[in-house]
């Protein structure tokens, strides 16, 4: 091999130092762009990232508000708030692990709390992504741990908390539930209503409309006055600004919101009453139940039942049941899917429907002094005579009497004392007959149908409770409107042979249907007249018209909230009566209706069951009825009304009107009195003063709630 000369090696030593010049100029290069950046991040743009730097390190926690009380007319607690260990997932922590510790830590908060993995997994997915299942994903900020499991034993938070190495990103601490004190025992539930989370579409609304009250992690109303007064009831939440590493860890606080406490709801029931009205209205239930139904032969199924005090002069409730009902804190920390269903189960009389102001019956003769008002403003008079007949006949069938009874010639007081059948029908067939024959003529007049609409029936009421139903008046315009949409199914029974599940009743009235269903025919007039066939109402509606008849003609809207209080005990909202309609009539005739329903309690078909209350002091006006629907047992109905209090009750298949609903009525009457045997002690009223105050309960600083200065008696005002 050759050595490089002389000349070879100096151009070597040239190349190699023209290469470091370059890698050299690269260098400086580097830096020198390196520095002009850093000065433009630092100096020229340096307060723009300073500001994004701070704002992505600062997280916003919402902090729930205590949501307000609801309390009785005494200031008795009805619904607080109770403090509940809850167990919490930080998922930014858990998105952190690997798959393996993830699932592992999941499999352990599930095996303490008694849940489902995969119902944890549900419940930490954000609503809206990809999963996410309505009802049990988490819409609140993704920066906040999200709660998997509400109202946790106390040893199970102790545990999470004590052993924070087995339990990364899960959290227990304490907050406040719904706590339901029971005064005198109440249950209450289709009063009060439940809380539920809230779902996307009312977040979204909520955000439309500007309404802060509510964020992602809110749970609102959604029944009863829960619901109706959710607004007061929430609160404002409050916020919590802290600040995290990188890693998602709290670093400390930053700044604060106060949330402010929900308002209190002072309502018109009265804890004392309600208990009274609740247990008399399961106890009647379970004797009917035990007792033996001389038409079928079984006993009484006695499936569902209702029973209402109002305030005659005002409208306002004093007392509201409904059977079946449920416990309302099964709704306390989530409702499990089995016990929802049991809630909408048929077999279990679906307790989560309130019978008070969602059940629709049939009225029975309860139905008969509104017929007589109809009548008396309609031709005829106090001194009308009519045969009470054992039956009375109407085309090719007999319609008749209770039991087949017959009282002769009677006049309307003697017919409602002894709730006479056959002396309506022929007030509805006469004005069928005279008015309404014509089966195409929808828009015939008649006057029992319209002065059934101008006591209230057939609509809404107006309570302060969602939900309502409005009843139904079964007129010509009705029945044409059934017919239509009913035909299809009814025709296509008719046109098919008789089969071994269609009864010969169903066949034939299909046949019939199909042929003339929407027909107005004198059947539907007589049966109308005595609150019989499709007209239905519910238990309120039935009361209100009755307190109308106690107050002169007044049909107010129900209210169950008397005023909303602030957390400082001042009044933020009087909630005052609603007047909605009034009757009218003449006073004569409603002097001649009151005097005929005091006669069903002296000497009419509730008076064996009020042998020896004291009527001089204290006078109850009364109608009894027992409605028949057919392939049911009868439906057992009492209204009934002092000066001061409407009474009603109702057990569906229950039997007779006095004969079940009698015995009850008369105990609730005599603890809004304090009767004791034939004796009045109004020291022994359920509530102080005989009639409910006026006044509101009295609202301390120290948080304690006092009963209201007491309201004086009538006789002392």
């Amino acid at each position: 091999m050759r050595a490089p000369t002389r000349g070879e090696e100096a151009t070597g030593t040239r190349r190699s130092r023209l290469r470091i010049v370059v890698i050299q100029a690269l260098v400086l290069s580097l830096f020198a762009t390196l520095l002009v950046r850093l000065y433009y991040l630092q100096v020229v743009t340096g307060e723009e990232y300073t500001a994004q730097a701070a704002s992505q390190s600062v997280r916003d926690i919402v902090v729930q508000p205590q949501r307000g009380l609801i309390v009785d007319d005494m200031g008795r607690p009805l619904v607080t708030n109770r403090t509940a260990w809850v167990v919490s997932v930080d998922r930014t922590l858990l998105g952190r692990m690997g798959g393996r510790d993830r699932r592992e830590v999941l499999d352990r908060v599930a095996t303490v709390t008694g849940e489902e993995r995969g119902t944890l997994e549900k419940r930490l997915v954000t609503c809206g992504d990809e999963g996410s299942v309505s009802g049990t994903c988490w819409n609140g900020s993704p920066y906040q741990p999200v709660p998997v499991a509400t109202d946790v034993e106390r040893g199970v938070a102790l545990k999470i908390l004590e052993q924070p190495e087995d339990y990364p990103a899960v959290l227990a601490e304490q907050q406040t539930v719904r706590a339901y004190p029971r005064p005198y025992g109440v249950n209450l539930a289709h009063v009060l209503g439940y809380l539920s989370p809230i779902t996307e579409d009312e977040l979204d609304q909520a955000e439309s409309d500007g309404d802060a009250s509510v964020n992602g992690a809110s749970s609102v109303g959604r029944a009863g006055v829960e619901k109706e007064y959710d607004a007061w009831l929430r609160g404002m939440p409050g916020y919590q600004s802290v600040a995290v590493d990188s890693m998602g860890r709290v670093l400390g606080e930053d700044s604060e919101t106060q949330a402010r406490p929900g308002d209190t709801l002072v309502t018109s029931i009265d804890a004392r009453v309600q208990s009274v009205v609740e247990e008399q209205l399961a106890e009647t239930i379970r004797t009917a139940r035990a007792t033996t139904d001389t038409v079928t032969g079984r006993k009484y199924a006695a499936d569902s039942g209702a029973a209402i005090v109002l305030e005659a002069d005002t409208g306002r409730v004093v007392a509201m049941a409904s059977q079946p009902t449920y416990d309302p804190e099964v709704w306390v920390g989530g409702i499990s899917d089995k016990e929802l269903a049991r809630l909408y189960s048929e077999a279990a009389g679906t307790p989560l429907l309130g019978r008070a102001t969602q059940g629709q019956f049939a009225p029975g003769s309860t139905w008969k002094p509104f017929m007589t008002a109809g009548a008396l403003s309609n031709g005829y008079d106090t001194d009308t005579v009519l045969d009470c007949s054992s039956a009375f006949r109407v085309g090719n069938r007999d319609f008749k009497n209770y039991e087949s009874g017959a009282y002769g010639s009677i006049s309307f007081a003697k017919a409602l004392e002894v709730s006479c059948n056959t002396f309506f029908y022929r007030i509805g067939y006469d004005y069928w007959r005279r008015l309404g024959s014509d089966v195409d003529d929808v828009d015939a007049k008649d006057p029992l149908v319209e002065e059934a609409k101008d006591w209230g029936f057939g609509e809404e009421t107006g309570i302060d409770l969602p939900g309502e139903a409005a009843g139904r008046i079964a007129d010509r315009q009705w029945k044409r409107d059934y017919y239509e949409s009913m035909k299809g199914y009814y025709c296509g029974i008719s046109k098919k042979p008789q089969d071994a599940d269609t009864s010969d009743f169903v066949y034939k009235f299909a046949r019939e249907f199909c042929i003339e269903g929407y027909a107005y025919r004198a059947g539907d007039a007589v049966n109308f007249a005595i609150g019989q066939g499709d007209t239905i109402v519910t238990p309120l509606q039935l009361a209100r018209a009755y307190g109308a008849i106690a107050n002169g003609g007044t049909l107010y809207e129900p209210r169950v909230a008397k005023a909303v209080v602030g957390p400082d005990g001042k009044v933020l909202r009087r909630i005052d009566p609603e007047v909605q309609g009034t009757v009218d009539l003449p006073e004569k005739t409603f002097g001649y209706i009151d005097q005929a329903l005091a006669g069903v309690t002296r000497q009419g078909t509730m008076s064996w069951r009020m042998i020896g209350f004291p009527l001089e002091e204290v006078p109850i006006r009364s109608k009894t009825g027992s409605a028949e629907v057919y392939g049911k047992q009868s439906t057992s109905w009492v209204a009934s009304y002092s000066e001061d209090y409407v009474v009603v009750m109702m057990v569906s298949q229950g039997g007779t009107g006095s004969g079940t609903s009698g015995p009850a009525i008369r105990t609730i009457w005599e603890t809004l009195y304090g009767v004791e045997g034939d004796r009045v002690r109004p020291a022994q009223a359920a509530i102080p003063g005989t009639v409910p105050p006026t006044r509101l309960p009295t609202f301390t600083r120290d948080g304690s709630v006092l009963p209201p200065a007491r309201t004086p008696s009538k006789d002392a005002r």
